[in-house]
């Protein structure tokens, strides 16, 4: 269920100091992940679901002798947990905390259940500077902020997993819906046809919850190849056609809450700039 009442809660180009202290503390999540999975070529084992109910981001499960162990970031309030066979075990409020010490207790409880410490995950990628330099959670009348990301993030989830569903005759057809911590987007990745990721037609659909092209959340209906952005039609509504660095349909939190029915609407902005990317690319049937 898509929540306008929260997403309309706070200024969606508000969310920057949120959005930055989700950010950093989901590389503890990932981190979890990467310690005790076995890694795969597309590096999936290390993206992150998302929990509608407790509006937390959650881990692939870990085993640990015959249980599973999920480690878990939740938004609001910004807490670490663990669940074991579903059911919360531990949790660490981030508020005054520090990144070192927030990984220490997550270390700690990880090698209590028998895995292995989160610290030994190490990331394979650097992060955005806003990002980086947080070494203290300091979460302090940002409740609203955190409250509304997880509106976004929960709209996401609703939205392209519905899109995804869909999509069941494609193939090789749409990837499950998660979320990628490098750049903290939430997404499917929909192929269109088979072959290297490098040459074979397909379409990106997700949710930024912001980055350097928009400070606030947006949608994305991103083709591969790119296209060519002399030979766009008009973009669906009400978004528009991104550009610069990439070419793909943009529906920002701003455009979005111009909508009278986002609950309807958004979804066919979705639908529609996707295929609008299939005959673009010539991936008819």
């Amino acid at each position: 269920m898509i929540s306008v009442q929260q997403l309309r809660s706070s200024p969606p180009t508000g969310l920057g100091q949120a959005r930055a202290l989700a950010h950093r503390a989901a590389q503890l999540v990932t981190m979890a992940a990467r310690a005790n999975l076995q890694p795969v070529p597309d590096d999936s084992h290390s993206n992150l679901g998302w929990n509608s109910e407790t509006q937390s981001l959650v881990s692939h499960p870990l085993e640990d002798g015959g249980a599973q162990t999920h480690a878990t970031l939740c938004f609001n309030p910004l807490r670490l947990g663990l669940t074991r066979n579903g059911q919360l075990a531990e949790r660490f409020e981030l508020d005054g905390i520090t990144n070192a010490d927030a990984r220490g207790w997550l270390d700690t409880q990880l090698i209590r259940f028998g895995l292995e410490a989160a610290s030994k995950g190490a990331l394979p990628y650097d992060l955005p500077k806003d990002v980086a330099d947080i070494s203290t959670y300091s979460t302090k009348d940002l409740g609203e902020q955190l409250a509304s990301l997880a509106a976004w993030f929960n709209t996401a989830h609703h939205v392209l997993s519905d899109f995804a569903s869909s999509l069941s005759g494609f193939r090789p057809g749409a990837s499950p819906v998660r979320c990628w911590p490098h750049h903290f987007d939430i997404a499917t990745y929909v192929g269109l046809e088979q072959g290297s990721a490098e040459a074979a037609r397909g379409i990106g659909v997700g949710l930024s919850p912001g980055d350097e092209s928009y400070n606030q959340p947006y949608f994305y209906v991103n083709p591969w190849p790119h296209l060519d952005p002399d030979k766009l039609p008009p973009a669906p509504a009400p978004g528009h056609w991104h550009r610069d660095g990439f070419v793909g349909a943009i529906a920002t939190g701003e455009e979005i809450l111009t909508l009278s029915d986002i609950q309807s609407q958004l979804p066919l902005f979705v639908a529609n700039a996707f295929e609008i990317g299939r005959d673009q690319l010539g991936a008819r049937e």
